[in-house]
């Protein structure tokens, strides 16, 4: 969707407005993913010799900052700090204190209400219910019902009622509803399609007169252009789960608001903050008398050096790292240069991420027969800088405490697992094949489940075409062989599956230190069809 388009529209929808009665000023992070301490350009841990150059971003004590700096402004205004979700996974912070960490720095900061995210399920029900014990705000979301998992029962609400500026203001919520295949909220959750259960949320806020109505969401960009499309009655929406920026300063980036017209004709802004605290969002929304929103206003405002972090928090930080400081710091190899691992690079092609951890995937196990090496993108988190590869670098990458599971399989599911693979890719979907010991050809324009055009397994006599009925040895992640984003055929069709692996960043570690100085590499393993 073109810039100049959506600014055209949001212009003609918002003009001509009814005198303004009600301004709401909504404060909103998404997909922090733990990221409690400064980052790196790269989304990694940043070091205090890198941060005291001015070269890192955001962590939670900058996010406190402009916060306290922004309520300040607006003193005497009405203000809503949202959250839209994923505070869990990404660092050692969660990896050490599950959860903890983010539960008190967001007290501290004060936040109004949260969305699910469906990392939030990590731990499983058990590790959310732990949060939840540790959290005062509402936690909020209406496309799944919680009432048979014990820890969960009444804590989860669809919606919630907010009380700011003697006015009413609606909370509600969706997560995404492939959840079930990207995390582990055990099988007594159903989730239902987002659309039609804001669709009925909504239509029961509005029969009760509630005529301000905001969607906190954690559904990515585009499911939240089909929401504000598809379901009326909604002013607004707050959303994360995609990491995209909005901006109207960044170049390249979709412009804050991006504006949808939805069926009833009103114009419905949508804003996200891309991710890992490196920004805020700051949305002016203006009613009429009738509830109506005539004005959107505002952008992400980056937290870089120029935002001193709050002390007191920093301080707090500093000590709550200190059990794993020991780990953190210890170097395990060096790279010639930095190893790219954004998302957009390893959910959308090859990247040199991918490409280090599936080798290093398959180099584990290539003398117990595996021939093929299958990694998601999604569970690629951070990027590498060049030169000292630290332990906490390697766990920021790969945080999920994942081991390597083994099996063997007909090549026909691998093609089917490749489909599966590539079959999000517009929506930048965590389930994108990064593969060792094979190359494939596919086609982006293709439909999904018809995208490979040719496959081959790297062999000591050269490439041989993948055989749909020969069985292959494969190493994947036990996330990913339990049927883990969409690979339900690792699940079903796997033969002497073994999950039980030594843990990934274990194995990317050693491989590193048995490479170093690595240098990284994208050498046509995957390629696109002309």
């Amino acid at each position: 969707m073109r810039r100049a388009c959506l600014i055209a529209a949001a212009l003609a929808a918002f003009s001509g407005a009814a005198r303004a009665e009600f301004t709401l000023h909504i404060l909103h992070i998404n997909d922090l993913h733990s990221r409690i301490e400064p980052i790196t350009k790269f989304g990694s841990t940043c070091d205090a010799e890198t941060d005291a150059k001015g070269d890192c971003f955001g962590g939670v004590a900058r996010v406190a900052a402009k916060i306290a700096e922004l309520r300040a402004a607006l003193a005497g205004q009405p203000v809503l700090m949202l959250d839209a979700g994923d505070q869990f996974q990404g660092s050692l912070f969660y990896t050490t204190y599950k959860g903890a960490a983010e539960a008190e720095f967001m007290a501290t900061i004060g936040f109004d209400a949260m969305a699910l995210g469906n990392h939030e399920f990590d731990d499983g029900p058990a590790g959310l219910a732990a949060f939840l014990d540790r959290v005062s705000f509402p936690v909020v979301s209406g496309n799944i019902d919680v009432s048979a998992e014990p820890g969960l029962a009444g804590r989860v609400a669809p919606y919630v009622l907010l009380e700011v500026g003697g006015e009413t203001v609606a909370i509600v919520s969706a997560v995404a509803a492939d959840t079930p295949e990207t995390s582990s909220p055990g099988p007594r959750i159903p989730f239902r399609d987002e659309v039609a259960a804001l669709t009925e949320t909504v239509e029961r806020l509005r029969a009760e007169g509630r005529d301000k109505i905001i969607a906190l969401t954690h559904v990515g960009l585009r499911k939240d252009m089909e929401i504000a499309a598809q379901v009326p009655g909604i002013d607004a929406i707050v959303g994360g789960h995609s990491h995209t920026l909005l901006s109207n300063t960044v170049d390249g980036a979709e412009p804050y608001p991006v504006t949808v017209s939805g069926e009833d004709g009103r114009a419905v802004p949508i804003v996200q903050a891309e991710a890992y605290s490196k920004y805020v969002g700051h949305l002016t929304l203006v009613f009429d008398d009738a509830g109506d929103v005539t004005s959107a206003t505002g952008d992400t405002i980056v937290l870089d050096a120029s935002v001193t972090p709050d002390p007191a928090i920093a301080a707090r930080v500093a000590a709550m790292r200190e059990p794993i400081e020991a780990l953190m710091s210890e170097v395990v190899a060096e790279t010639t240069a930095p190893v790219d691992g954004d998302r957009g690079s390893c959910r959308a092609g090859v990247c040199e991420m991918g490409v280090l951890v599936a080798e290093a995937m398959l180099d584990r196990v290539r003398g117990q027969g595996v021939q093929i090496a299958i990694q998601n993108g999604g569970g690629l988190r951070a990027s590498i800088d060049a030169g000292e590869v630290t332990m906490g670098e390697v766990l920021t990458v790969l945080p999920f405490q994942n081991t390597l599971a083994t099996f063997r399989i007909r090549g026909d599911h691998i093609l089917a697992a490749l489909e599966n693979g590539l079959s999000q890719v517009e929506d930048g979907a965590g389930r994108f094949p990064q593969v060792a010991g094979m190359t494939y050809v596919w086609n982006p324009q293709a439909a999904p489940g018809s995208r490979v055009v040719s496959a081959s397994v790297l062999t000591p006599e050269g490439p041989q075409p993948l055989d749909p009925q020969e069985t292959y040895g494969v190493v994947s992640n036990d996330y990913m062989r339990r049927g883990g984003d969409g690979y339900a055929m690792f699940r079903d069709a796997a033969i002497d599956p073994y999950d039980f692996g030594p843990g990934l960043e274990l194995v990317l570690a050693d491989y590193l230190a048995a490479n170093s100085p690595y240098a990284p590499t994208t050498d046509g393993r995957i390629a696109t069809a002309e």
